[in-house]
């Protein structure tokens, strides 16, 4: 029963934690239409920033988290500026921000990682109020922040400004003949997504103790696995629905993988289920037009 508690308990907190990472990428990709790569970058650099205020500058942890989420939400706006302004496509400028980002988050922790094992975190902080073991604790902290979240992005996307931002994404010339400005949706969109990766990157890397310049690699593929697997499973119709989506798919990545390597398979073929875990997902739709004996068109090249 322990092995079983502990696993979803495990599962739980990724699930959370990850769950903001896979909402930031579904602003993007999903509401946006913006094939936004920018997260390989503010991912680990949400987690560099919390740890160089936390170590170098002596912040209070809940001010360093808040200080990562607002240079991630820059990091998106740049991307956003790149495309927009400088008319460069929005993959290719997705591609030149992570790319840059890797060697901004070098000179952030001046060097390839930082250690917090001897420093206050906010998962230090909220324990010594409420006194909970470190995996219940970490349940606690990260539903906190998805809570929060979870509710000030549902209200927002409900707002004038958030339906205009998914209307841009999905007919940005019909959006455009309205006279609206799908530029400033556009950096709106990835500077919110990109806060809400850094700040998953500021919870990962307080929790684990460390940051590293590289914990942001295959975090794409997390996202689009978590996204596509909540998609197809709970196939949500309204816009918290789609949230909550995101969270129920981040649950089940995170257990599926958790489940593996408990069971002994090794760390490296993660990889290979992922992928299988995605292609999956993506067929299911397939598979019920055939069955259905739907028409099935070929798939876009691009």
């Amino acid at each position: 029963m322990d092995f079983f508690i502990n696993i979803l308990s495990v599962s739980l907190y990724e699930g959370l934690a990850y769950g903001l990472l896979t909402i930031g990428f579904f602003i993007t990709f999903r509401v946006l239409d913006f094939p936004d790569l920018t997260m390989e970058g503010s991912f680990p650099m949400g987690g560099a920033v919390a740890a160089a205020l936390i170590v170098y500058a002596g912040w209070n942890p809940f001010l360093a988290t808040f200080g990562a989420v607002i240079v991630g939400t820059f990091t998106g706006f740049v991307t956003g500026f790149i495309n927009t302004k400088l008319r460069v496509t929005a993959l290719l400028s997705g591609i030149l921000m992570m790319v840059g980002l890797y060697s901004v988050n070098l000179k952030i922790m001046d060097g390839p990682n930082i250690a917090l094992l001897r420093h206050d975190t906010v998962f230090d902080l909220i324990g010594n109020v409420i006194g909970l073991s470190k995996m219940y604790l970490a349940v606690v902290v990260a539903g906190a922040f998805a809570l929060t979240c979870l509710f000030l992005l549902n209200w927002f996307l409900h707002t004038e400004i958030g339906l205009a931002l998914r209307a841009s994404g999905d007919n940005e010339q019909m959006v455009r003949g309205v006279g609206a400005d799908t530029d400033k949706n556009i950096l709106i969109g990835c500077g919110i997504a990109n806060g809400m990766i850094a700040l998953t990157g500021a919870i990962v890397a307080q929790y684990q103790g460390f940051t590293d310049v590289s914990m942001g690699i295959g975090i794409i593929v997390t996202a689009l696995a978590s996204a596509i697997i909540g998609n197809a499973i709970f196939r949500p119709k309204s816009v918290i629905g789609m949230l909550l989506a995101c969270f129920g798919g981040s649950f089940l990545f995170r257990l599926i993988l958790t489940l593996a390597l408990r069971l002994g398979m090794p760390p490296g073929d993660l990889r290979l289920i992922t992928s299988l875990m995605v292609l999956i997902a993506l067929t299911i739709p397939l598979f019920q037009k055939m069955a259905r004996g739907e028409w099935v068109p070929p798939a876009p090249r691009l």
